[in-house]
């Protein structure tokens, strides 16, 4: 105990945010009272530093290393820091790194964005800050666009209200493969981390007051107009872009002006936005999860829908890299399922390329459903590990998607899932479709008829208590179910041990002789297991509706089996 709050001690005096400071004065005071709780959420703050990994940092906001804060954030630019200049050192590289920094409007982003200039500024490296608010895409293009050698984005994307985060890219001439201007992966995160591990004290870390150049409107304005231009020359498709009627929400985020500045500028006149949900606000009050996939959170755009009898509904969470789009289906406004999305993107992209040139990927927990378009149009397919520092690495990929409504269509522009060019492009093919007197779920039908049904799902546990995910998955590993939705298990995959030649993931995979398939693996961002689910049927005689029947059917005895297995 002693120990523990000698270091808390030592923390408030090297904390440089009186905020943070004080907060944890009050929580050390009340420990020293006596208070139980006071010492448990003490002891939680000082559960080790909050770790540094292949997505940076991301976790609550508040006072202690296990927290966001200025003091953790600067000790993270401090690594980042030396880890640049030593790269640059290590290729024989004279002068300074570039640092392009970006920063949402959750709590504590715009300072945190600040230090980061500040101590990149001071160890000589030069440090270019977006303008203002902007969505993770925009840092993405710029860390590009700018031949930076890192980018750094300030935000917790679809995290709750109390989270804050830290995304680190890599570029320029550090990186010069296919992940330039990615997100960082091993061995470049662990080699930042020992790098942040080395900071001795906030105090240590030089920091400027002044030096640092902080960016015009340019940046964005050719985002945007780069990305309006992916769905070719508006001209010939002026008339049926403007009779399109689209209800866009982004979640009290970053992305909304963005987004209706590519429609607009793409020939989309008739754009109507959710007022309640329009303006950035970081306690996203119409909300309980700031994530369009979370129940209830595109309600209201849902409702505008309906009210205006719109084409379209996008919503884009609050970081913008990600998009949701719902559509009319059976007479009801429906959410798709992102592996839905990534199909009609995928299909679409692949109908535009030239057969043998490129690839299409999306991560392992995806649907199958995109290699069978590659394959149709002479395409390669890759699978990669989840998340899009793995997806937008691939070599000549024109088209990368995972199934958590991320989508990259535009690879030269931006190396990760970006969710206004996809708004863009799937605002586009509805506008065509209409023009033909179809909709998106015509367009679905298509899928159907050309590949088969392929139905997708998830079931997931969330645990307050991190430490019952390792054990969950320890049991599952040992004891996997024998049968899925009545039909024998033919494959369990541990996949730590690699599987279909990717690098060991935490994760097991299980495929039924019926051809059903699950994937259970933990949350990258979040406290859950997530199991992946996936049931194909071929659609005989043209019939899409009886496929999808006997899908639905299949895939409520899989989501019964899953969720016994998980104990929820």
């Amino acid at each position: 105990m002693q120990e523990l709050l000698a270091r808390a001690e030592a923390w408030i005096e090297d904390d440089p945010d009186d905020a943070t400071r004080e907060e944890l004065a009050a929580v050390l005071e009340a420990a020293v009272g006596g208070s139980a709780s006071a010492v448990e959420d003490l002891e939680d703050r000082f559960r080790g530093f909050l770790e540094f990994g292949t997505a940076g940092l991301r976790g609550r906001i508040g006072a202690g290393p296990n927290r966001m804060n200025r003091a953790v954030v600067i000790r993270a630019a401090a690594g980042l820091a030396r880890y640049l200049t030593d790269a640059l050192a290590g290729l024989g590289v004279e002068g300074p790194g570039r640092v392009a920094i970006g920063y949402d409007a959750r709590h504590g982003s715009h300072a945190f964005a600040l230090d980061t200039a500040a101590v990149m500024t001071a160890a000589g490296h030069e440090a270019l800050v977006l303008p203002r608010t902007l969505p993770t895409p925009v840092l993405a293009f710029a860390t590009r666009l700018l031949d930076a050698d890192a980018g750094v984005m300030v935000t917790a994307s679809h995290n709750p209200p109390q989270d804050n985060g830290y995304k680190v890219y890599l570029g320029g001439r550090v990186v010069t493969d296919e992940g330039q201007g990615a997100q960082i992966v091993p061995p470049y995160d662990a080699e930042i981390a020992a790098r942040i591990a080395a900071v001795p004290s906030v105090e240590s870390v030089p920091r400027a007051d002044e030096g640092w150049r902080v960016l015009g409107e340019g940046v964005l304005d050719d985002y945007v107009t780069q990305v309006a231009a992916l769905g070719g020359p508006v001209e010939p498709v002026a008339a049926r872009r403007a009779a399109t009627r689209i209800v866009l929400t982004p979640l009290h985020g970053v992305g909304g002006e963005t987004v209706e500045r590519v429609l607009r500028t793409a020939g989309f006149t008739d754009v109507h936005t959710v007022a309640e949900q329009a303006e950035p606000d970081p306690d996203f009050p119409t909300v309980d999860f700031p994530n369009p996939e979370e129940k209830g959170a595109i309600d209201l755009a849902l409702a505008l829908a309906e009210s205006v009898g719109a084409d379209i509904v996008i919503a884009n969470d609050p970081d913008a890299d990600r998009c949701a789009v719902a559509t009319v289906i059976d007479g009801a406004w429906t959410m798709l399922h992102g592996d839905v999305v990534g199909s009609l993107l995928g299909e679409r992209v692949a109908s535009r390329t030239p057969a043998g040139s490129h690839v299409l990927a999306n991560s392992i927990v995806s649907s199958q459903q995109l290699a069978a378009i590659a394959s149709a149009h002479g395409l390669g397919h890759q699978n990669t590990l989840t998340g899009f520092k793995w997806i937008g690495r691939t070599p000549r990929m024109a088209f990368g998607y995972e199934e958590a409504l991320g989508y990259c269509v535009a690879p030269e522009l931006v190396r990760d899932k970006d969710g206004v060019s996809a708004a863009l492009l799937m605002a586009d093919f509805v506008a065509e479709l209409k023009s033909a007197g179809r909709t998106l779920a015509d367009a679905i039908d298509d899928l159907a008829r050309a590949y088969g049904v392929y139905l997708t799902s998830q079931v997931s546990a969330r645990y307050a208590d991190l430490a019952l995910i390792p054990e969950t998955m320890a049991r599952l590993m040992a004891s996997p179910p024998a049968t899925l939705a009545g039909s024998p298990v033919v494959a369990t995959d541990d996949m730590s041990l690699g599987f279909r030649g990717l690098p060991g993931t935490t994760g097991l995979h299980l495929a039924a002789e019926s051809g059903a398939r699950v994937i259970v693996r933990p949350s990258g961002t979040e406290p859950k297991v997530k199991a992946y689910l996936e049931v194909i049927v071929p659609v005989a005689d043209g019939d899409v509706a009886a496929a999808r029947a006997s899908a639905v059917e299949t895939m409520e005895a899989l989501r019964a089996d899953v969720t016994a297995a998980l104990g929820i």
